[in-house]
């Protein structure tokens, strides 16, 4: 989402308030936020917060919103 938003891990640390290298972990997988990080996220991309933290592997959002057209030209 950070990508598809065209901001730097930089950026978005600033935004919510930590190390841009946070931000790296984050999107590895290698970290895993608190409950506040993660409502500050979910605030900043304004998105529900188990849209941005799923257990499964998600579409870019292009993909999804492409799918959600294709799906309603059915």
């Amino acid at each position: 989402m950070r990508e598809e938003k065209g901001i730097s891990r930089k950026e978005l640390a600033e935004k919510i308030g930590v190390n841009f290298q946070t931000v790296g972990y984050l999107e590895r997988g290698e970290y895993n936020p608190s409950l506040d990080l993660a409502f500050r996220i979910s605030e900043y991309f304004d998105m529900p917060i188990d849209f941005i933290f799923s257990t499964e592997p998600l579409k870019p959002l292009s993909q999804e919103i492409f799918d959600l057209i294709k799906k309603r030209g059915e």
